[in-house]
């Protein structure tokens, strides 16, 4: 028998190992999982104009505020709103976790936090009020499946564990009556689910946040049941349907989700310290509707027109092997997670260090135009970033992976800082064929220190442009301007400024890939099985594509995975992509 019968044999029986073992990551029966009907000629739509490519993602966009006005009404958020309020009162700790996307969003959530009380413990005119703010915003945490470094790039198989999602909350040493929201795009995710698990088991106030039909998790996924029939974590479900882009909850699910928990820690915030020391009363703010109306005024007008700008500039750099690199003063944080959601996502390059050469660079990254790499670091995260120090025996323990086990990730502090988020010259950047710098404001002119950084280091790059996301409008000498008004309103943490930038950037991100052929109607063909979820996804994909059974599919696709871990895969695309290009199926250029 040769080489390629013994990797056919074994690709049939992991396939069929998957099929009958797996059955709790067969997702296919949950809504986000699956196309979404007004969205099923995106690819060709935005092929054609980009503005009518964006308007129609946009358009899923406007399923979330029905959905949100229900659960903003209901007795679980009331409880958020008021365990929030009893936690900081209590000077327990309050936080929030999360994977991939809703990892990501897990730090925002935290940074917003922070800074709202380290602002407040700025204007304090008694030093007493001042310590006490300050206590108040360190407080807050987060908890990414992966630790911080898996904000830069995902760390595969990691979800996979409720184990390891367990092992975070212990390291925080989380402890009675401290507060975690676990929020998880599907409800499904086994690390999130542990991290819930672990923390309820040691006392705290448990809130589950996931964005299925709570009654179909329960039906056909254990460890989602368990968790939705436990009577003390309380569940919040927030499903509001398909994606705009099949499976990738990075969109809607997280999009709602951010409206949902945030809006609970605005009205939170507006009731502590609650002994009348506050200048004054935060009015009601009606945060479905105010959703609503920045959906609506993205779609259309000048910012429609000033989005298509951004996605065919973007496009166009990406078809001339180019690079783009945004720059920002604030809502860093914001641009970073859209940019490094793009490569698990539609499988592009991952950020790299600033001491690899070697390794393709990142098509889109993201500095910080005033600060070191250290201190944008800092300066982003509010706190320094958290680290995983894991050994081989600690893999071992949590029954981790052979390669786990054989070659533990690098998660720590010092990893993370190795990635040049900084205002530190980069020529890598602009020595691409074409090369872009885009200095992205939201609601404001751009500062002084930002002013001086495009001034310092515009002139190397092919085009230079300001996007400008808000009202408000500054021209700066030598970019072209895309401007996106919109009214953003004005509320305690800035919610509002964070949804836009994230309506904003998961729509150029997206569309731009579709552009570039990197989706197919509105499945994300680029998607590389790396863990369980994806296993399913890609098999479910390339059965509706190809037109055949998922048994049949996910064999086929095995065959592909076995072929790559022999060297014969085709550079640049995903198994997908060789797997339907070899049934006949030819997604791509």
């Amino acid at each position: 028998m040769n080489g390629a019968d013994d990797a056919g044999d074994a690709a049939l029986i992991e396939a069929q190992r998957f099929i009958r073992e797996e059955t709790q990551f067969h997702l296919g029966i949950l809504p986000t999982e699956g196309p979404h009907p007004k969205t099923r000629d995106f690819s060709a739509t935005v092929q054609r104009d980009a503005a009518a490519g964006a308007a129609m993602l946009l358009s899923v966009d406007r399923d979330i505020p029905p959905r949100a006005s229900e659960v903003l009404k209901g007795a679980p958020f009331r409880m958020l709103v008021s365990e929030i309020v009893r936690a900081s009162r209590e000077g327990k700790r309050i936080g929030f976790s999360g994977c991939g996307a809703t990892g990501r969003l897990a730090i925002i959530l935290e940074r917003m936090w922070r800074e709202y009380w380290e602002d407040e413990a700025l204007a304090a005119a008694e030093p007493a009020r001042a310590t006490e703010c300050r206590r108040r915003a360190d407080a807050g945490f987060s908890i990414m499946t992966g630790g911080d470094r898996a904000l830069i790039r995902s760390v595969e198989n990691f979800e996979d564990y409720q184990e390891f999602g367990r092992r975070q909350v212990r390291d925080l040493s989380l402890a009675q009556g401290d507060l975690l929201v676990a929020i998880t795009e599907g409800g499904e995710t086994s690390s999130v689910i542990g991290t819930a698990w672990e923390a309820y088991e040691r006392g705290c106030s448990v809130f589950f946040v996931f964005n299925n039909p709570a009654d179909v998790l329960a039906a056909h996924i254990e460890r989602s049941r368990m968790v939705i029939e436990c009577p003390g974590i309380v569940k919040m479900d927030l499903s509001t349907g398909p994606m705009a882009l099949s499976g990738s909850t990075r969109l809607q699910a997280t999009s709602a989700e951010m409206l949902v928990v945030g809006a609970a820690l605005e009205q939170a915030v507006a009731l502590i310290p609650g002994d009348g020391r506050r200048s004054s009363p935060v009015p009601a703010i009606d945060y479905p509707a105010g959703f609503a109306r920045l959906v609506d005024e993205l779609s259309s007008g000048a910012a429609v027109a000033g989005i298509a700008g951004a996605i065919e500039l973007e496009s166009d750099i990406y078809d001339a092997r180019g690079l783009v690199t945004y720059v920002a003063d604030e809502y860093l944080l914001d641009i970073i997670s859209d940019t490094t959601e793009r490569t698990p996502t539609f499988m592009i390059p991952p950020f790299r260090t600033v001491d690899d050469s070697t390794s393709p660079p990142s098509w889109a990254f993201v500095k910080d135009p005033v600060r070191s790499t250290r201190e944008a670091w800092d300066h982003m995260l509010r706190r320094a970033p958290r680290g995983i120090g894991w050994t081989r025996d600690d893999y071992v323990a949590m029954k981790g992976s052979a390669r786990m086990i054989a070659r533990p990730p690098a998660l720590d502090v010092g990893e993370i800082y190795r990635y040049g988020i900084g205002s530190e010259p980069d020529p890598g950047r602009t020595e691409a064929p074409a090369a872009a710098l885009i200095a992205v404001t939201v609601g404001s002119s751009p500062s002084a220190g930002l002013r001086a950084y495009l001034a310092r280091e515009g002139g190397g790059y092919t085009k230079r442009t300001l996007l400008a996301i808000g009202t408000a409008r500054s021209d700066v000498e030598g970019f072209t301007t895309l401007a996106v008004p919109c009214a953003i309103p004005r509320t305690p943490m800035n919610l509002f400024s964070h949804l836009a930038v994230k309506l904003l950037f998961n729509t150029i991100s997206t569309a731009t890939m579709g552009r570039l052929r990197r989706i197919w109607g509105n499945w994300m063909i680029q998607v590389n099985a790396t863990n369980k979820k994806l296993v399913d996804r890609a098999t479910r994909i390339i059965a509706g594509l190809a037109g055949i059974g998922y048994e049949e599919a996910c064999i086929e696709l095995h065959r592909t995975l076995a072929e790559q871990s022999a060297g014969d895969a085709a550079a640049g695309d995903s198994c997908v992509v060789r797997t339907l290009r070899r049934l006949g199926r030819s997604p791509v250029k």
